[in-house]
This record gives structure tokens, sequence and C-alpha cells, in this order.
């Protein structure tokens, strides 16, 4: 009987041992399964598209004469100067950018210098700080008035512009040291690498002083065209290959004209070629068209964003109007390697209001507000679109608001 029952144990624990074999491989073989899964899951997330997305905002000339700036005094109380009542509707449009772009027309030299009107500028530091508190944090200072108050007006603009924090200013600068440093820097935001350059066609017939080309970034259009390109030519690759994005900003073309000039369209075409992605584009003072040259986009002239002129070349509101114009840029990184496009390209018609030289306003078209301060604005918005109209639907203007 004890052998009997000894056999029997045996079996028992040989039949247990393979169950526990068998579970064993069962084990394995699903643990197994799990981590190819994992793996795999792990290698689609490693393929997966990295992509960073930028957001640009333009406007045009800022330019003060003596209407702004006065009834600026009177708006603080006159004891300051006080611009920023007169942005209060773009604010929340600009501000929800990442990069904002305007032109100061007129040199921001200081009151200690003396403010002064047409046709030699001078304008408060107050322009400025409106500016940034609206949200503007790129500016270009070369324009046909940056020498109008001298070279003094130009190292007091440098002082005021260098004391900005996370403020980018090209164009206009006090030492040829601080010329190379700043229009050598990279910037970055989101993911993505970009930097600008910008040049004046001229200085309305004011030398730039020997030797200190530093003052102003001139391109010199006409005669002296081929002589200039070398240089930009030299400032863009010193760039291009460094950036993703390379932006540039011509002060260029003939005022009060809404059609962009054959010396403008060679320009374009020369910065296309040569890698530019966005050109932007002022000094008319009142707006041009919107296009593509191949993958360049360029806005000829973005207009007036605030202004008070009155020359008679300024009928039916044409120096009032200009344009607040956005888009994207968006990076893709995969395993074919990096893509930038350009996209979501919308142009905001914008009108500068005034009550008899007082309380200034600049209203977009998009907003509700415009009905209370342009009775035909309609009419307008009809007439002042049709000059950016494109056939290229990627370029668009904001609608009207209903």
């Amino acid at each position: 009987m004890k052998k009997k029952k000894r056999k029997l144990n045996m079996k028992r624990i040989s039949c247990l041992v393979i169950f526990l074999l068998c579970c064993l491989i069962i084990i394995c073989l699903f643990s197994g399964k799990d981590e190819k899964v994992e793996n795999n899951n792990l290698d689609i997330k490693e393929k997966k598209d990295k992509v960073y997305t930028l957001k640009l905002i333009m406007a045009g000339d800022a330019l003060i004469n003596d209407y702004l700036y006065t009834d600026a005094y009177r708006q603080g109380n006159n004891q300051e100067y006080n611009f920023k009542p007169y942005l209060r509707l773009i604010k929340d449009k600009v501000k929800d950018n990442d990069l904002a772009y305007y032109n100061q027309e007129t040199i921001i030299g200081g009151k200690n210098l003396g403010l002064s009107s047409y046709p030699a500028f001078n304008s408060p530091e107050e322009i400025g700080d409106a500016m940034i508190d609206t949200g503007f944090n790129i500016v270009s200072l070369a324009t046909n008035h940056t020498l109008d108050r001298g070279k003094q007006a130009v190292l007091n603009s440098r002082e005021y512009w260098n004391k900005q924090e996370n403020i980018i200013s090209v164009g206009s600068y006090s030492s040829f040291e601080e010329k190379t440093v700043i229009e050598s820097k990279i910037y970055e935001k989101n993911g993505i690498k970009y930097a600008i350059l910008n040049y004046t066609y001229g200085t309305n017939g004011i030398p730039v002083p020997s030797g200190e080309d530093y003052l102003v970034n001139v391109w010199d259009v006409g005669s002296n065209y081929e002589k200039y390109k070398e240089k930009v030519i030299s400032d863009i690759n010193n760039l291009r290959g460094k950036v993703d994005v390379l932006m540039v900003a011509m002060h260029w073309g003939t005022e009060y004209t809404h059609k962009e000039t054959e010396i403008q369209r060679k320009t374009a075409d020369f910065l296309a070629e040569h890698g530019v992605d966005i050109i932007i584009g002022t000094h008319p003072h009142v707006i041009e068209p919107v296009k593509w040259i191949n993958n360049t986009l360029v806005f000829y002239s973005l207009g007036n964003f605030i202004s008070s002129q009155t020359s008679s070349s300024c009928t039916n509101y044409k120096c009032s109007i200009g344009l607040l114009s956005s888009l994207t840029i968006t990076k893709t990184i995969n395993d074919d390697g990096e893509e930038i496009k350009i996209d979501n390209i919308n142009n905001d018609l914008i009108y500068t209001y005034h009550n008899d030289y007082h309380d200034y306003l600049v209203i977009p078209f998009s907003n509700s507000e415009i009905k209370n301060y342009l009775n035909n604005y309609e009419e307008i918005y009809k007439e002042y679109s049709k000059i950016i109209a494109s056939d290229d639907e990627r370029i668009k203007t904001v609608s009207l608001v209903n």
C-alpha cells in the first residue's frame, strides 16, 4: 500500500511541474508581445511629426506730426504725451500674436531735442511707449526721415530703443559695432528661428555723414542700385542659413500711389531670388497689393498705421486707411527633414479717425465700432479691399463687420 501511494504522489508532482512550466511559457510569450507592442508604440511616437507655429502681425507707418502730438499732450492732461487711448481698439488684436511689427516713420529723438513736424520730424518717446504697450515688439527705424534732426536724434532714438526689453529695433544704429551685433542676431520663438533686416531708399536728400553709414541703412534703389545690392546680398547671406524665416522691411515706392512701382517689383524679385521669406513694405502712406513671388510673400505697402496727414494727395481717406496684416508661420520636422510654411494670410483694413484733429482712434473695419466713426464705411471698405484683392486664395481680406 505504501508503494502505490508513493507512485501516486510522484504522478501528481510531475503534473504540477508540467503545469507550472506551461504557465511560465505562456507568461513569457505574452510578456514578449506586450514588450513588442510597447516598442511599436514608441516607434510610432518617435516618427510623429513635430510641429511649431508662430503668429506674426504687421502695421505700417507711425507718422507723428504736430496735430497728433499736440492732442496726445491734451490726452495726458497737459503733463505728458499719452498716445495709448488712440490704440485701444487694436490692442487685443495685436497681443494675440507672438510677433508684432510696425514702422516708426518719424524718429523718436525725444522731447529734450525739441519736437517738430513736417518737413523735419522729431517725435516724443511716449509714442514708442504706446506702441509697446499695445503689443508691438519689432520696429523698423530706417526711413526717409531718419536723419531729419541729425545724428543726435539717431543717438537719442537708439538710447530709447536699447532700454526696451524684448523689443527688436533695426535699421538705424549708434555705431558700427552696434549695427554688426544687432544685424547678426538670430531670434527664436516657439521653436522657430527668425531674423529681420531693414533698408530705406534714401533720406530726403540729407547726406549720411561720411564714415557714419551705421546711422541709417540706405539702399539707394535709383542710380546707385547696383552699388548697394552687393551689401544687401552680404547681409542676407550672413543670416539665411541660420534661420527658418528671414524678413526684410523695405522703405520704398512712390508716395500716395496704390500700385507698386517697377523698381519695387525689381527689388522684390531680387530679394525673393536670394531667399527672403517675407518682405514688409512701407513709405507710400497708402496701401498697395499683397502678392506672392514664388515662395516669398510681399506686402508692397501697409500704408499709414496712425497719422494725421493733411496733404492734398490724401483725398478720400486714402492716407487714413492702412493694413493690419497677419499670418502664421509653421515649421514641421519629420523623417524627411524640415518644412516651413506661411499661411493664414489675413489683411484687416484699418481707419485712423479724428474729430477736428482731436481724439484720434485707430479702428479695424472688422470691429463694430467702425460704424460709429465712418458713415460710409461700407463703400470705403469695398474700394480699398480691391487694392489688395488677389486671385491667390492664400491671400485674404478680413470681412467687413456685420
